[in-house]
């Protein structure tokens, strides 16, 4: 409450600046918002030079001052001061209110040094430019100018950084990136900028150049787990599969051990460089897998790789973590790599499946069967285009909660096919074709309840990624349901099955192949040859094209796929050639 006096302002401001470096200090959390005490502060000094500044914003207020106060004694005390200003500025990403005040504080020691040469940086430039003023003796420091003007160096290079990588302007970022991780810093701060130069080594498409970052942010700091996580990553890319598992499973391994307790501090660092940068794209990438999503990622690129012991094993790990309540512990903000739940029993499923394990997968998929029936209406109707509305329009937030619902019931409409569709699959392979057929005619029944207006079910690219899923469940399940009714001597129906598959997809190879066994199996062997010979003389690329386009299969399907698959294609081939060869023989 004393009134601003100029002979104990040098004392006062130094007051403040100790107190504001114990404050960030001692809370050791990321600085925000503002810095009442420095208003305060530049206000004392305005009051006793006999002006004012109340109605200035912050950025106003410091011109004024360094502009207005020539007081010889001051000078050090508000280039303090104006670092820890700089300071909040930086860690709010305000680096042009950071750039302009580093310019008042060089043209006010010398109008003519704040330049900044072309080719540079223009904040780092400045902040380089800033002369720190010595400290005296009368007046000690808890943190010195001089290690702020380094913190705020690195600080400034990291941000403007990740900055420049969110933009994807790679080699911009690689350059700041690299001068952060030369600057003033811990190895926790150290290893985080070597994963971001991994990361963006990663996009720029050098994976060798990303390897050795991510590696250094390793050997800096082992606990720096993300980096290992993009490791993986980049060797997925690649297509190294061991290498991928292999820093998969350490990172799995590491992820189930208490980490050690973090290293204090040194108390001579009130301020440090982690507690400026806290930006959205660092929290991105420095995400931390939580151990359940690693062993599912375990477990998929086992499947995916054909590894299926390895993805068994991997899966029924992952099912049993359910039982430690998986909602809780994985982040639901769309950042986790988990798909559905639904989805990865599936998934399971299929593992099983390939393992020969086929009762074990009927009783997975049952487990999704009986926890989505209750979940789908009893009919769905879905038009061509399933457009989200303008936000503007009337009544826009309850059509898109409307649209919402529909893709949820089609999903959960797709799970519970899909377990039907194992299901028969799984009992075929243990030779149950009556069963097999049964679980199969299900799977059609269910997909019975969908409505398709305004379309042609044959062309489905225009239609939802959800409606998709559902008409290819649908030709698996014709194609398997026809391949059992082969199985039972049941060819007419069989017939039936392959011609609706070949309705559905045109061209399909694997309907088209089962097409001709069944007319060759009922005797009606030139109508066989002649379908034979139109499938032939397609383009051998253009089923693999038809296969190729659209939205990429779900991976519980994949086994299913292959499954219906034509499995006598040379034998059928030869006797259909035998058969023209005769018959021209016999024109002759």
């Amino acid at each position: 409450g004393l009134p601003a006096a100029l002979p104990a302002l040098p004392l006062e401001l130094t007051v403040l600046y100790n107190s504001l470096l114990f404050t960030v200090g001692s809370s050791d959390s990321a600085i925000k918002g503002e810095a009442e005490g420095i208003r305060q502060g530049l206000l004392r000094v305005l009051e006793a030079c006999g002006a004012c500044g109340q109605d200035l914003g912050m950025e106003e207020l410091w011109e004024k001052v360094l502009q207005e106060v020539t007081v010889e004694e001051l000078q050090a005390p508000l280039h303090r001061l104006g670092a820890l200003q700089a300071v909040w500025w930086l860690a709010a990403s305000q680096l042009g209110s950071v750039a302009g005040l580093f310019h008042l504080l060089s043209t006010a020691e010398d109008p003519g040094r704040a330049h900044c040469s072309e080719g540079q940086n223009k904040l780092l430039s400045m902040i380089k430019a800033w002369q720190v003023p010595p400290e005296e003796a009368s007046l000690p420091l808890v943190q010195s100018a001089k290690d702020l003007k380094e913190i705020l160096c690195t600080a400034a290079a990291f941000l403007q950084g990740l900055q420049e990588l969110e933009a994807g302007n790679f080699p911009t970022a690689i350059s700041l990136l690299e001068e952060a991780a030369g600057g003033f810093c811990s190895k926790k701060i150290l290893a985080q900028i070597y994963t971001c130069l991994g990361c963006c080594a990663q996009r720029m498409g050098k994976p060798q150049t990303a390897l050795q970052h991510l590696k250094r942010a390793l050997q800096v700091d082992f606990q720096c787990l993300p980096a290992l996580s993009h490791v993986a990553a980049v060797y997925h890319e690649q297509g190294e599969t061991d290498a991928e598992l292999q820093a998969l499973t350490l990172l799995y391994e590491a992820l189930g051990k208490t980490p050690p307790a973090a290293a204090s501090p040194s108390p001579c660092l009130l301020m440090r460089t982690e507690l400026l940068v806290h930006t959205p794209v660092l929290t991105s990438l420095l995400r931390r897998h939580h151990p359940t999503e690693v062993k599912y990622l375990l477990a998929q690129r086992c499947l995916q790789d054909g590894r299926v012991a390895d993805a068994v094993e991997h899966y029924l790990d992952f099912l049993s973590l359910l039982q430690e309540g998986l909602q809780q512990q994985v982040p639901l903000d769309g950042s986790s790599v988990l798909p559905r739940i639904p989805e990865v029993f599936l998934e399971a499923a299929s593992a099983l499946e390939q393992a020969g394990r086929h009762q074990d997968a009927i009783t997975v998929c049952e487990e999704v069967i009986s926890r989505t029936t209750d979940l789908i209406p009893r009919v769905l109707q879905v038009e061509e285009r399933l457009e989200q509305p303008e936000c503007s329009l009337p009544g826009a937030e309850l059509a898109g909660r409307l649209l919402s619902q529909k893709k949820e019931s089609l999903c959960c409409l797709a799970w519970r096919a899909a377990g039907y569709l194992h299901q028969g699959w799984a009992w075929a392979k243990l030779g149950e074709s009556k069963e097999a057929v049964t679980q199969f005619s299900r799977c059609l029944s269910d997909l019975l309840r969908v409505q398709l207006h305004g379309s042609d079910i044959k062309q489905t690219e225009n239609l939802q990624p959800e409606v998709e899923v559902l008409q290819k469940i649908r030709l698996l399940a014709l194609i398997g349901r026809g391949t059992q009714f082969l199985e039972l001597g049941r060819h007419k129906q069989a017939l039936l099955d392959f011609q609706h598959s070949l309705q559905l997809s045109p061209g399909d190879p694997a309907a088209a192949s089962y097409l001709v066994q069944a007319l060759w199996k009922l005797n009606r062997k030139q109508e066989a040859a002649a379908q034979w010979q139109k499938f032939s003389q397609s383009c051998p690329g253009e089923d693999g094209q038809q296969q190729g386009q659209g939205r990429p299969l779900p991976l519980y399907l994949v086994s299913c796929l292959e499954q219906a698959m034509f499995p006598h294609s040379e034998p059928l081939a030869r006797s259909i050639q035998d058969y023209l060869g005769a018959a021209a023989q016999d024109t002759s």
